[in-house]
């Protein structure tokens, strides 16, 4: 991927594998999140191609794009969501703008996706008046609201106390279990890689482009290179 003169990464390739937790990892400026964005289709790649659910997203245009998309729920890093909407309002948004069900029907399966992340007893309640782990939570509510097969959440434990964290992860690890739902997430946080990732490829910012994969805690205990295990096991370079 290039931006003008600049290579930001190259020779990237992975698959992730249907109803897993796939982490990407790695330290600040190294792609993490413009990786993600490619992969919901925000940015074009330079070179190369991105397959979704076995699909071509760069050469999808029109109708078939934007179904194809509509099988992807994001969470952004701070939730997203709009403060003058109640937490139900805003998981009910996919639902209005993309599909035909009565109002009564959006509104229970709104209501239904924020029981699935503890949030039932806050559906009426505005992004200012609730933490910031209930925000991520009401935000991963809303990016479930059409049932994707594929979630992408940027960050997910950034910002949030130990404890907050943790929740957050089982959450994650409960949803990708019980509904059999594809996790790819974008984190730093090391308890949270560890927590739930079954899988990570870790991008280098000097390296520009992968240099370790597969499952994190085989990584923190063996790692292949000394970047990785610095990253691991908190050292300094």
């Amino acid at each position: 991927m290039r931006f003008g003169l600049n290579m930001l990464f190259q020779d990237v390739s992975f698959a992730v594998r249907r109803g897993e937790v796939f982490v990407i990892l790695g330290g600040s400026g190294c792609g993490k999140s413009t990786l993600l964005k490619l992969m919901i289709g925000l940015h074009e790649p330079t070179e190369g191609r991105i397959a979704i659910l076995g699909q071509e997203l760069r050469s999808a245009e029109g109708a078939a794009r934007r179904a194809m998309l509509q099988r992807l729920g994001v969470m952004w890093q701070s939730g997203a969501l709009f403060g003058s909407m109640t937490l139900l309002e805003n998981v009910m948004l996919p639902l209005e703008a993309h599909t035909r069900l009565p109002p009564e029907a959006r509104d229970a399966v709104a209501r239904l996706k924020l029981g699935l992340v503890g949030l039932a007893d806050a559906a009426d309640r505005l992004p200012a008046e609730i933490s910031g782990g209930m925000a991520k939570r009401a935000g991963i509510a809303r990016a479930m609201a059409l049932d994707p097969p594929v979630l992408f959440l940027d960050e997910p434990s950034a910002g949030l106390d130990p404890i907050t964290s943790a929740g957050l992860d089982q959450l994650i690890t409960d949803l990708a279990r019980d509904l059999g739902t594809t996790f790819v997430v974008v984190t730093h946080e090391l308890q949270s890689i560890l927590a739930i990732g079954d899988r990570c490829i870790m991008l280098d910012k000097a390296a520009k482009g992968i240099i370790a994969a597969g499952d994190p805690r085989a990584l923190r205990d063996h790692p292949p290179n000394d970047t990785v295990r610095h990253f691991f096991r908190r050292e300094a370079a």
